[in-house]
């Protein structure tokens, strides 16, 4: 039995080709070419059916359910328990629709939002989070010399809001007697101008051992937030171009 984790796989197979392009939403050059057949073979040559994928938020572009059946249907057929989370582009999911997601696909998939799941003596918890991505200004030499500060202030609110979320999942494992947490974000738990955040703060709370995220994109960003051991938590990027659409193994 083991854990593993990976963010960003973009899917699309209900939503309808844009125009007249025949192509469906979402990157498709470079590392993004092909990244489901990738994916879908790493994944059969990694998980038995006794391991467990958290799936790190970015999960599909459907609006709908109609248009995100084929892409669950898709992830179902996959080894292991799948558990998935909240990204920014998961626009078919928001925080009340969570228990009638859970009551549909329970037998198939769990979805991660103001609950916990549970992994042995482990708790799995988490929420999309958020984080400050800008405008950044940098002078000739590329060095940050200041940003946007009402963009700034209006992620706070949303930061706000994903802590008090993410503290309703630590709550219902505690209840529950789960003393053992990893914690799973969509989102970096810091942006480029923070050392910490208030989803540090509480993983370090909670005694927290991981810290999972996924969202960033781009060689030029896998490094831009919080990464290795820091105040006892331990801190990893798994979006799926980071990893090359290979799972991540985060617990045996």
């Amino acid at each position: 039995m083991a854990l593993y984790a990976i963010g960003d796989l973009h899917l699309s197979y209900g939503v309808k080709p844009r125009g007249g392009s025949g192509s469906r939403p979402g990157p498709t050059g470079g590392i993004w070419k092909n990244r489901e057949a990738v994916f879908r073979q790493n994944c059969l040559s990694l998980l038995t059916d006794d391991d467990t994928l958290v799936l790190a938020g970015d999960i599909s572009f459907g609006k709908n359910a109609e248009e995100c059946a084929p892409d669950f249907a898709w992830l179902a057929c996959l080894p292991g328990k799948k558990i998935l989370l909240r990204g920014n582009h998961d626009r078919f999911w928001d925080a009340k629709k969570t228990p009638a997601l859970n009551a549909k696909y329970g037998d198939e998939l769990f979805f991660l939002q103001n609950n916990f799941a549970a992994y042995g003596d482990w708790a799995l918890v988490g929420t999309k989070g958020y984080c400050f991505e800008g405008p950044f200004y940098l002078d000739r030499r590329g060095r940050l010399v200041g940003w946007d500060e009402e963009e700034e202030r209006r992620a706070g609110e949303l930061v706000e809001r994903e802590l008090e979320r993410l503290g309703t999942s630590f709550e219902a494992a505690k209840s529950a007697g789960y003393r053992k947490f990893i914690l799973f974000l969509h989102y970096p738990p810091t942006s480029l101008i923070e050392k910490t955040s208030g989803f540090c703060k509480m993983a370090e709370e909670y005694g927290a051992s991981q810290v999972i995220y996924a969202h960033s994109h781009g060689e030029h960003n896998f490094h831009t937030s919080i990464e290795g051991m820091k105040n006892g938590v331990f801190y990893r990027l798994v979006s799926g171009d980071c990893l090359r659409w290979r799972p991540e193994r985060i617990l045996e």
